[in-house]
């Protein structure tokens, strides 16, 4: 599974770790976040995430 980057911050989600402090199990992909998830560090929403080269 591909790896995000924040635009703003450079925060990287790994699908592999997910986002357990904000209830997003390992194993979920960028693509099947919830609409309204954030960037944990700065708060931008996934429009600001590009894939990670």
């Amino acid at each position: 599974m591909d790896k995000y980057v924040c635009k703003v911050c450079g925060y990287v989600y790994d699908p592999e770790k997910g986002d357990p402090d904000n209830g997003i199990a390992p194993g979920t992909a960028f693509a099947d976040l919830p609409d309204d998830w954030v960037c944990p560090l700065c708060g931008v929403p996934k429009s600001e995430f590009e894939k990670q080269a």
